[in-house]
């Protein structure tokens, strides 16, 4: 690892700021991706400005029919809060399959979407979920924050604050994960909200990213169960490839976890 200086933020002005004046800064939450990478040599800023003692970037509360989660809220506290448990068990339930204990208790939920990784789950949740990102900025769709792969519609400078999760009327996660890093080879959420639409998101099998299935929701706004899905395939030409899983497997792992996913919501 190169040499950086680590500083702590007090406030989202203070980070802005020591960000700012720093030559290659870049905000830290629980460093779950930027340390790795920093120790790979892979990236070498100068300066870390941490975000976990930033007071408004914590906790979770209930306002009427959303959930509000605080930005570098870390995983085994979505997992484990009441009102999470209560409100959305299948984000609950995301947030525990996440990685090991020391991972669950180290990432966040803001660094996790903030990096993107193809392979997370919370991608998934939140954009199935349709949540909400709210920055020091602006707040976005879910559809509008997630652009590709490891990019998101956020500015060099802007720091998610929170995330604001509809309460749905029925949800569910499955995902197959890698059995050495945990990482979704292919994570889907579907969801009925209130409202009555249903939103099918996929992680960890497409080549951009998350992303959604028309088809599926189209389904099961017809017909809510496993059977409406079971025949619906995607196209492997978008899925990824390596050593762990084809694009073909990829591509029918999502006609079998969308399956499971719906059978969990009930």
């Amino acid at each position: 690892m190169y040499a950086t200086n680590y500083t702590k933020a007090s406030s989202l002005d203070d980070a802005v700021a020591k960000l700012g004046g720093a030559e290659d800064g870049k905000f830290l939450a629980g460093g779950q991706t930027l340390l790795a990478t920093m120790k790979q040599r892979l990236a070498a800023p100068t300066d870390l400005v941490d975000l976990t003692k930033i007071p408004e970037l914590s906790g979770i509360s209930r306002e009427g029919d959303t959930l509000m989660i605080g930005a570098a809220t870390n995983h085994f506290t979505v997992h484990t809060s009441p009102e999470v448990t209560s409100a959305i068990p299948a984000l609950a339930g995301l947030a525990g399959l996440i990685g090991d204990p020391a991972v669950r208790n180290m990432g966040t939920i803001g660094g996790s979407i903030a990096n993107n990784d193809p392979a997370a789950d919370y991608p998934a949740g939140l954009l199935g979920l349709g949540a909400t990102i709210h920055t020091n900025k602006r707040a976005l769709s879910a559809d509008e924050f997630f652009t590709g792969l490891f990019e998101t519609a956020l500015d060099e400078d802007e720091i998610i604050v929170k995330v604001s999760v509809p309460i749905p009327e029925k949800a569910g996660y499955q995902k197959f994960p890698n059995p050495a890093s945990r990482y979704a080879m292919c994570g889907v959420m579907a969801a009925k909200l209130k409202d009555g639409s249903v939103r099918v998101a996929v992680t960890g099998a497409g080549s951009d990213g998350v992303f959604r299935v028309p088809e599926m929701e189209a389904a099961l706004a017809s017909n809510w169960s496993p059977d409406a899905v079971a025949s619906i395939k995607v196209s492997a030409d978008d899925m990824l490839s390596d050593l762990h899983g084809s694009a073909e497997y990829r591509a029918h792992l999502v006609t079998v976890m969308a399956k499971r996913a719906v059978a969990a919501a009930g």
